[in-house]
């Protein structure tokens, strides 16, 4: 089961003196991290190391740390959590003890994955986009069976005949809620968005 959080989480954990303060947060564009990193950075902390995994799409930064030993071990607690659309950020403070390439590893990774196992999270329904042109006539119809399909209406643009609507459908009820739209439009055209995306 895939998940992403909720709202913004923090965490502290001390590590032989050295303070590493965890920030989550739940992402839906790469600007999102950037902007979180740039937020939640302690200029005067000793490292700002971070993680962010998005889809297929992910980044680490070892902010000085030996290579390795820091913004993988976050991402790996993303990952192992299984994740995803979230941005963890661990902003260290050293207290004197040097901790090894090891004990880095398992400070920025075991601090990173306590933080997410505390968190509120949700699970991440694929989701689906369909784009279709409906009559005056039927568009109230489609309109009401929207929450019965747990879908949602993305975008409708009227004309002088009906409206343009893009709707968006959990991935699990596509075949039915596509059937009863065929139904409903008596065989218009359905277009998968996802895939006219894909190929652009």
């Amino acid at each position: 089961m895939t998940q992403t959080l909720v709202a913004e989480t923090q965490l502290d954990t001390v590590v032989k003196k050295s303070l590493f303060r965890v920030h989550a947060t739940p992402i839906a564009h790469e600007d999102d991290a950037a902007a979180f990193f740039a937020r939640i950075s302690v200029p005067d902390a000793t490292h700002n190391c971070w993680a962010w995994r998005l889809g297929g799409r992910y980044r680490s930064f070892d902010d000085g740390e030996p290579g390795g030993t820091a913004g993988r071990p976050i991402l790996q607690a993303i990952d192992s959590q299984e994740f995803d659309r979230v941005a963890v950020i661990v902003v260290r403070w050293f207290g004197g003890i040097k901790l090894g390439a090891g004990g880095l590893v398992r400070a920025y990774g075991g601090a990173a994955a306590s933080c997410l196992k505390q968190a509120e999270t949700v699970e991440i329904v694929p989701m689906r986009r369909i784009g279709f042109h409906a009559s005056f006539g039927i568009l109230p119809i489609i309109q009401a069976r929207l929450t019965e399909w747990g879908a949602t209406q993305e975008s409708c643009q009227f004309d002088e005949n009906g409206a343009a609507l893009e709707i968006q459908v959990p991935a699990g009820n596509l075949i039915p809620v596509t059937g009863s739209l065929q139904d409903l439009l008596r065989g218009a055209t359905l277009r998968m968005l996802d895939d006219d995306e894909a190929q652009s």
